[in-house]
């Protein structure tokens, strides 16, 4: 739909356990960088440092992707940003908020909808234990 056949292909060659795999390593980079960080930062530090971890183990990781909507026919660019696009297939949005909203939820969900993706992830690090500020968001599978 918004994504393109490339990407829509990509989709299909990977299995349900790859994405288990891939998003696993993803937070365990998550997990790493807050045990290091601790929560209390800014989500641009942790947003750079994550994407530090993510590359030094191995990952493709795309910053501040943008995604354009179609309204009325009309391709409207640059009117959604990801914070991270790893592999080209798991949405990553980075957040520091003292709780995740149902709005938080709704804008990850969205992107994975407008952008054809099937799962994001939802990081929270101002959390005490990492494994609380992890939201996993399925689209379609």
């Amino acid at each position: 739909m918004f994504g393109g056949r490339k990407r829509r292909l990509l989709f299909c060659s990977m299995t349900q356990e790859e994405y288990n795999n891939l998003s696993a390593r993803i937070i365990g980079c998550a997990i790493a960088v807050h045990r290091q960080l601790g929560p209390g930062l800014f989500e641009s530090a942790y947003q750079a440092c994550l994407v530090y971890e993510l590359k030094r183990a191995g990952m493709k990781v795309q910053g501040q992707v943008q995604l354009p909507i179609i309204y009325d026919e009309n391709r409207i660019p640059k009117s959604y940003s990801i914070d991270m696009l790893i592999e080209g297939v798991i949405v990553l949005e980075i957040k520091s908020v003292e709780e995740l909203s149902h709005l938080h939820l709704a804008q990850t969900l969205t992107y994975l909808k407008i952008g054809d993706y099937r799962l994001g992830l939802l990081l929270n690090f101002n959390v005490r234990l990492m494994k609380d500020g992890i939201q996993r968001l399925v689209y379609r599978f």
